[in-house]
């Protein structure tokens, strides 16, 4: 890392798969990177307090809340968005399965907890339904579409429904 100007840090990240070196200030949140530096906006704002999950991503494969997690802590690491799931133009299976299984409502929370579920299904293929409920847990959706969410997780993973 190298200090630039006025309180500018050199960041290198992987962000859906591409190298980025971005000058940041050190106390902004990886969900302002996203957001403010990047115009990456499938990760939401809202609690700012890690409590209701819409700003999660994954980092190294895991899900995180980006409103808590500072910047400069994913230096050299691997961040993923909802926008770099689909490849080329082909949607995630977990998105797929959202869409099929229509699990979603007014899709603010949408992005945190398909994001919630590619993390759950990288490191446990075959969940249970109650796997996913402790996997979603920290995901809050305020329109009431946990049996849909669960379902889609389910669906994504050719699991018991």
């Amino acid at each position: 890392m190298l200090l630039r100007g006025p309180g500018k840090v050199e960041l290198e990240v992987t962000i859906n798969g591409g190298p980025h070196r971005i000058w940041v200030e050190p106390r902004r949140t990886l969900l302002e990177l996203l957001r403010l530096d990047l115009g990456l906006m499938g990760a939401k704002e809202s609690c700012g307090e890690g409590h209701c999950g819409a700003c999660t991503v994954l980092v190294d494969a895991k899900p995180v809340y980006a409103c808590l997690l500072p910047a400069l802590d994913v230096e050299g690491r691997e961040v993923t968005t909802i926008e770099g799931l689909a490849v080329d133009g082909r949607l995630h299976s977990v998105q797929q399965a959202f869409l099929d299984v229509d699990a979603l409502q007014c899709g603010y929370c949408t992005p945190g907890q398909i994001m919630a579920v590619v993390g759950l299904l990288a490191r446990n293929p075959r969940p249970s339904a109650d796997d996913v409920r402790m996997a979603l847990s920290g995901n809050l959706c305020r329109c009431g579409c946990y049996p849909r969410i669960i379902r889609a997780a389910l669906h994504a993973s050719a699991g018991p429904e």
